[in-house]
């Protein structure tokens, strides 16, 4: 049993007092020498704006936020749409949305800083520092390390090992135990199988080697350094912004705002961030090389660096058109998009979805926030790659936004409802943090 070796990150302390010294740090790529082209021609930020309008127009999605930045400058951070349909205002620069598997960028950042203190190692131990830890294979518990973690490939043999507890309620450090009880596929790093509980051990690493709260050490080492001044962690976090974005779901006469559900706020390495569209900006100039005196160069390489393989992407939605590889870094993923490294993470929780890419060899990061269940937003993101690339137009987005020769479309949702209700139907996925 685990007791109180591993508690809520939220709340009471774990591990050792004196955790054993690291050994060797990972491999990091060197990309110094990239080369760095600007976006094709015809790239217009002002193009996408238009279109993100449009998908809020008529209530189609309820709210959504864009960040767009190139060459170490912001080209946009805005809001679109109303924060919530029952008692609208509008979104904008600031208004705060909860980020959901947005978070896990955030958590290797974190991780990543503390190598560079020297306080920690990718290949530190997670046993040393978390003793409760255990999984069904003694040998297998003494070998998981940091990079494991947050790579997803501890070795487990489900997906989303006991997410379904945190949905019922239960709280991080009970269900954490249960990792001794679930099905072991194969050595540590030599797998990948998407995790919520197990990643978030990475939260109670980071208190073994600083004697802070996680949620103390991301405010403090990553949004005060970066300016990210509306970010938070949590549902108090998000609950007491000065302006946020309540998450909604699809009802018979359109979207019902509702509250945010707490579950997943309990795991926050995971799950735990909330942004707005101008704390994106800060994140996506920082991962694309601009803040180094915050993310050094050799640090984001080894961030965005692919640790394993997950050939599963390549058969999901819009990624199947354009995927020639895949595999996920230290929270985040790793694409061959049509020739092109593009470095992705999406997110979702009950009423949210989010987006996040960097195209590296343009030097390019998008964010893409909304407060819905729709999956009309998504298309946006594409279209925004394919442009900066110059690929031929494809039909990704419903909207009437003239690029090129064609309308960019995607396949459409049932018709919104009467105007008079103001809503639209969605897409329904699932409620676990992808």
């Amino acid at each position: 049993m685990l007791g109180l070796a591993i508690p809520s990150t939220a709340r009471t302390p774990t591990l050792s007092a004196n955790p054993p010294p690291p050994t060797q740090p990972l491999p990091y790529r060197d990309v110094s020498t990239r080369t760095v082209l600007p976006p094709a021609a015809g790239f217009d930020v002002a193009v996408f704006e238009a279109m993100a309008e449009q998908l809020v127009e008529g209530r189609r999605v309820p709210g959504l936020a864009m960040a767009v930045v190139q060459g170490g400058r912001i080209l946009s951070a805005r809001g679109y749409g109303v924060t919530d349909v029952a008692r609208p205002e509008p979104v904008d620069a600031h208004t705060v949305f909860r980020l959901a598997s947005l978070s896990k960028a955030f958590a290797g950042t974190m991780a990543g800083l503390l190598v560079n203190d020297g306080s920690l190692r990718w290949d530190s131990k997670v046993a040393d520092y978390v003793p409760g830890f255990r999984l069904a294979d003694e040998e297998y518990t003494r070998r998981v390390t940091v990079t494991d973690l947050l790579s997803h490939s501890v070795g487990l043999k489900a997906h989303n090992a006991y997410d379904r507890d945190i949905e019922a309620n239960a709280e991080y450090y009970q269900v954490a135990q249960k990792l001794a009880e679930a099905p072991v596929q194969c050595a540590p790093g030599e797998c990948y199988a998407y995790q919520n509980v197990a990643f978030s051990l990475v939260g109670d690493v980071v208190f073994a080697a600083t004697g802070k709260f996680y949620e103390q050490e991301v405010q403090r080492r990553i949004f005060e350094p970066l300016g990210m001044r509306d970010a938070s962690l949590g549902l108090p976090g998000i609950e007491s912004s000065h302006r946020w974005a309540r998450p909604h779901v699809r009802s018979r006469n359109g979207w019902v705002s509702i509250r945010p559900k707490p579950t997943y706020y309990r795991l926050p390495p995971a799950a735990g961030v909330n942004a707005s569209a101008n704390d994106m900006a800060q994140w996506l100039l920082a991962h694309t090389g601009h803040r180094p005196d915050v993310l050094p160069a050799p640090l984001l390489a080894t961030l965005h660096a692919p640790v394993v393989p997950t050939p599963g992407e390549l058969r999901s939605g819009w990624r199947r058109e354009r995927l020639n590889s895949a595999a996920y870094a230290l929270g985040w993923r790793v694409f061959d998009y049509a020739g092109e490294e593009v470095v992705f993470h999406a997110g979702a929780v009950q009423g949210y979805r989010g987006m996040v890419a960097l195209l590296p060899g343009r030097d390019l990061g998008v964010a893409i926030l909304w407060n819905s269940e729709s999956s009309l937003p998504s298309g946006l993101l594409p279209t925004i790659l394919d442009q900066a690339i110059g690929l031929p137009p494809k039909r990704w987005l419903d909207v009437d936004v003239d690029f090129g020769s064609d309308n960019l479309m995607v396949d459409r949702e049932a018709a919104p409802p009467a105007p008079a209700r103001r809503g639209t139907s969605a897409a329904r996925a699932t409620a676990s943090p992808r």
